[in-house]
């Protein structure tokens, strides 16, 4: 018998379809925020308060157009490029900062920057919307 979190061993020889697989399920911690990146279909589990553009990029979601990856500020908030479309939790997310009503004073409400926004709760978001 396997102990209580590790999986069981298979015996050799076992047919397939007599084997008990479970999907890899990453297991969201309490208190773990998930973004789910709906044109990626991808989720990322994130620490409370992590930055959006930071937690995309090192999970490999691209957030640039053409034009975005060869004229991005780095995530200073100075040129618009990293504009995402929230479209679930955007109570979960940090206020919109001065930057953002500045850059996107033309956008739906429910478009952000994503290096200025901070996740505390479950999002999902569309990078690159209106493409």
């Amino acid at each position: 018998m396997a102990q209580a979190g590790s999986r069981e061993e298979i015996e050799p020889g076992t047919p397939p379809e007599a084997q008990e697989t479970q999907p890899d399920v990453k297991p969201q911690l309490k208190g773990s925020p998930c973004v789910k990146f709906v044109k990626e279909s991808k989720e990322v589990i994130v620490a409370d308060g992590a930055n959006l553009r930071f937690k995309a990029l090192e999970n490999g979601v691209d957030l640039y157009t053409f034009v975005g990856k060869m004229m991005n500020c780095g995530g200073y908030g100075q040129c618009g490029t990293c504009v995402m479309e929230v479209v679930e939790g955007m109570d979960y997310l940090s206020p919109r900062t001065e930057v953002e009503d500045r850059k996107l004073k033309r956008k739906p409400e429910t478009y952000r920057l994503a290096c200025q926004t901070l996740v505390h709760g479950p999002v999902s978001v569309v990078t690159k919307p209106g493409q």
